[in-house]
């Protein structure tokens, strides 16, 4: 199941077909959807938390703790929707779409890919415009 929480910020409308695309990822990366939380903050939320339990000292836009079991995915994943905004800015994106790559992006990292390496960063970007583009038929 996938629930959204709020942490110092906003709510954010969630479409419900969001959920049903996110899902859908899952499963097309051959696991199952266990108990996932986006916990969506502002940039000093995700700061402290990047402080605390990863000794960063820097702005991100999603941290992924990861309680995957076998095939069945879990875990917080923590998103900066201030960074969000940002990011799309800088890099002249749709907002929405920033988002939802975001959004892939975490349970990308839950489906076991990595994005340390030039050659792990080029594979996760790739699985998330194939994911995006799946969002176009929802």
């Amino acid at each position: 199941m996938i629930n959204y929480f709020y942490e110092n910020t906003a709510e954010k409308k969630i479409e419900p077909h969001v959920s049903e695309w996110l899902q859908n990822l899952i499963t097309a990366e051959g696991k199952r959807p266990g108990d996932i939380n986006y916990i969506f903050c502002d940039d000093e939320y995700l700061l402290k938390v990047n402080q605390d339990y990863l000794d960063h000292d820097y702005f991100t836009d999603i941290i992924t703790f990861d309680y995957v079991k076998g095939k069945t995915i879990s875990g917080d994943i923590f998103v900066s929707l201030q960074r969000i905004l940002d990011n799309a800015s800088t890099l002249s994106q749709d907002s929405e779409e920033e988002f939802r790559r975001v959004l892939a992006h975490g349970l990308l990292h839950l489906c076991g890919y990595k994005d340390k390496t030039e050659e792990e960063q080029s594979n996760m970007r790739a699985k998330e415009d194939f994911y995006l583009n799946q969002f176009k038929n929802f």
